[in-house]
């Protein structure tokens, strides 16, 4: 049988025979216990400055941040970056239809960007779980299969025990995959490290201890934290509302509808919604009306960061569907309306379907409802102003969404800040990473 720990940072393997592999897809899941003050621990005895760099939470999706992650390294690793686990599009939506359990798409793009990059090593893992199999679905099959039998170039780097620590977790996927005889697996543009994901997470019976494997194999910064909203095992469904009462179900419906395709989409040119969203939420699998809206808790350890960073940071990304379904939770709004510290929006530098004609006080507006939960149970609304919630806003150069900075000082900010930009020919505007991230620096100096 493998036998996997995890000391001193780094990942011990024994590697399985391939008749103990067979015994771990017929075994019952392992169930892994994180110690987090441990690691805590760790990293602190590993630091030797006096003086700890600025800690920071992020409520982002899985792109719109991304393209900063590298620059934020450079000032600080003490970072606990907050994902939804709704996505429904991709290769994820393939996973979850066969096997359930919740999206792990957004947390392994964080994951892979957070990982070490400082040895060849290093490089080839990044590599092997960045890599996508082709569109074509039959190339993508014997991609996979000379993947998963460790015959394929990406392994090439990669050394003995973290080959086999990463194989036994894809074997484990595709075992769980074909005890699923009447659903056919499609494979096509799949994600090598979404694959090592769902295994580990079935496997451990845990998306935390999966996140914490993966953390590991990939080496990422002890301090750095990645961190679904929602802790959890099963399957979420988003849903919106439109304000003339129309009801859309799953991400990938509201944000940027694919018909099914596996390319990818891009958002700003998809059909705009027939009204604006008025608020989203959490439903159960099979629903498809407010009679079937969820209330999933929060994961306590986003509620302990949220209270301890020295600034709380919305990202530049979908804000119904990548930040708001992270805002909506109970507790959220409670704890981020508490606290004196920054807390920064950074604005979009394009629009998409999801806020076609929103000025930069729409978005302030989105967020500070979600927090309130204005538009949901009345039991449990909350009536603080947007000030509250946000009292910076950077902005992107040249960005195509109006800055009403009258709108905005009447919400209560007054610290609108204009930031060097790029102009990427697929996805518009951009903020330029280093001017971003020096200008957030100076915010909490």
């Amino acid at each position: 049988m493998a036998e996997i720990c995890f000391l001193g940072g780094l990942v011990h393997y024994k590697a399985p025979s391939p008749s103990s592999l067979h015994l771990i897809s017929r075994s019952k899941p392992h169930h892994i216990s994180l110690m987090s003050a441990s690691v805590s621990a760790e990293c602190h005895a590993s630091s030797s400055s006096s003086v700890d760099p600025p800690s920071l939470l992020v409520f982002s999706g899985g792109t719109g941040f991304n393209g900063v992650v590298e620059e934020l390294k450079k000032i600080t690793t003490r970072v606990a970056h907050v994902l939804p686990v709704s996505d429904d599009g991709g290769s994820t939506a393939e996973i979850v239809r066969v096997l359930g359990g919740p999206a792990v798409g957004d947390i392994r793009s964080r994951c892979l960007r957070l990982s070490d990059e400082s040895t060849s090593e290093a490089l080839a893992v990044r590599r092997l779980l960045g890599h996508r199999l082709p569109i074509d679905a039959h190339k993508a099959k014997k991609d996979w299969y000379d993947i998963v039998e460790g015959n394929h170039s990406l392994w090439d780097g990669v050394s003995r025990p973290y080959r086999e620590t990463i194989r036994a977790f894809l074997i484990y996927f595709q075992n769980e995959i074909l005890r699923r005889p009447n659903d056919s697996f499609c494979f096509a543009n799949g994600s090598i490290g979404n694959f090592f994901f769902a295994g580990a997470r079935i496997f451990f019976q845990s998306l935390d201890a999966a996140i914490f494997l993966f953390s590991r194999v990939s080496e990422i910064p002890c301090d750095s934290l990645v961190l679904p909203v929602i802790s959890t095992n099963d399957r979420l469904t988003l849903g919106c509302v439109l304000q003339d009462g129309t009801i859309i179900r799953g991400q990938n419906e509201i944000s940027h509808p694919t018909n099914g395709t596996v390319k990818t989409v891009d958002k700003r040119h998809c059909l705009t919604l027939p009204s604006k969203i008025k608020r989203v939420f959490y439903m159960s699998s099979e629903g498809n009306n407010l009679l079937h809206e969820v209330f999933p808790p929060v994961n306590p350890t986003v509620l302990e960061q949220l209270k301890s960073v020295d600034c709380i940071v919305y990202a530049m990304g979908s804000l119904f569907t990548s930040i708001c379904p992270s805002l909506v939770l109970l507790g959220v709004g409670e704890i981020i309306s508490s606290r004196t510290c920054r807390k920064v929006l950074l604005l979009n530098g394009t629009q998409d379907r999801e806020t076609s004609g929103f000025t930069a006080s729409c978005f302030v507006i989105a967020i500070a409802d979600a927090l309130n939960r204005t538009h949901g149970d009345p039991n449990i609304r909350l009536k603080n102003p947007p000030g509250y919630y946000i009292n910076t806003l950077l902005v992107p150069k040249d960005g195509d969404i109006a800055v009403d900075l009258k709108q905005l000082s009447e919400q209560g900010i007054k610290d609108v800040r204009v930031v060097e930009s790029v102009r990427d020919p697929k996805h518009g505007v951009l903020f330029n990473p280093s001017s971003l991230i020096n200008t957030i620096a100076s915010l909490v100096e």
